[in-house]
């Protein structure tokens, strides 16, 4: 009799991690909330969110534009629940968590912020509100000045010339409008571009952003500022700077907005954004593992 029940006890003790682990992951569902823009800005977010293997489903909500009010966040958490998922994790796919994008994300978990008058009437005109659940939402950083951003970054660089040694990079972001949420972006990018150069090899590394959604007058300024960086860099080098954009996914503001903003500088310019790369994958899953 003893020797069966240290057989059972042997048993128990092996065979109950795996047990809860398994059942933390059948228990476990992922969001992934993005800016949202054209069809094929989407479509790579959709395609990212399909790779990702994250123990559990994953559904895909877009703050802005034509697919926000079909992928409304209240209903992807209650497909969620009605799966019978208890815990969802929710990852921001944004450049940064210091946006009035990611306070929205904050307000659709329930956390309390005190969203801009524009914030919550882009949610109102979507139909996105925050959803009746009992299901515990756990919401994650956006990427700030995660490993994965800089290795897509020095990949696209690399991508650009072969003398990386001889080479400076320029990265150019989107940007916010305050002046707090600006510097907390480059707190990070500046982490980012420190990476990308012991990565890449690169002579020098830099960035900036245009802040594209400020008013007039300051958009001028930060757009003028990243040209007399270049031309810096361009001085330093003898060569054409290398500008890689650290977008989410290709639309308006890496296809068009920033070849005209840097129109006439000595650039090698990509327009690839972060997506789609292996690294956006492992940034999700590592995401809703941490």
């Amino acid at each position: 009799m003893l020797a069966m029940i240290k057989r059972a006890l042997l048993f128990m003790l092996i065979a109950a991690p795996g047990m809860s682990a398994a059942q933390t992951e059948a228990q476990v569902g992922t969001i992934i909330v993005a800016h949202g823009g054209d069809s094929l800005w989407n479509a790579q977010v959709i395609e990212a969110a399909r790779a990702a293997r994250t123990g559990g489903p994953v559904e895909v909500s877009f703050l802005m534009g034509r697919a926000a009010s079909t992928t409304r966040f209240q209903d992807a958490v209650a497909r969620l629940e009605k799966s019978g998922l208890t815990e969802i994790i929710v990852v921001p796919m944004l450049v940064s968590s210091h946006s009035g994008h990611f306070d929205q994300i904050r307000h659709l978990v329930g956390d309390s912020v005190q969203l801009s008058e524009t914030m919550m009437h882009h949610l109102h005109m979507a139909g996105v509100h925050r959803p009746t659940t009992t299901a515990r939402l756990r919401l994650v950083p956006a990427m700030d000045d995660a490993g994965h951003v800089a290795r897509v970054l020095t990949a696209r660089a690399l991508a650009l010339a072969p003398d990386a040694r001889e080479r400076a990079v320029t990265i150019v972001g989107h940007g916010p409008n305050s002046a707090e949420d600006y510097a907390a972006w480059m707190k990070n990018l500046r982490v980012v571009a420190d990476a990308v150069k012991a990565q890449g090899g690169f002579r020098d590394v830099r960035v900036e952003l245009v802040r594209d959604d400020a008013p007039a007058p300051v958009r001028a300024e930060a757009v003028l500022r990243v040209r007399e960086l270049i031309d810096l860099q361009h001085q330093l080098t003898g060569k054409e700077v290398l500008v890689v954009p650290v977008l989410v996914s290709k639309g308006a503001v890496s296809r068009d907005k920033l070849p005209r903003d840097l129109a006439g500088t000595p650039i090698i310019y990509s327009g690839e954004p972060l997506l789609p790369h292996p690294e956006m994958v492992r940034w999700i899953e590592d995401s809703v593992r941490r």
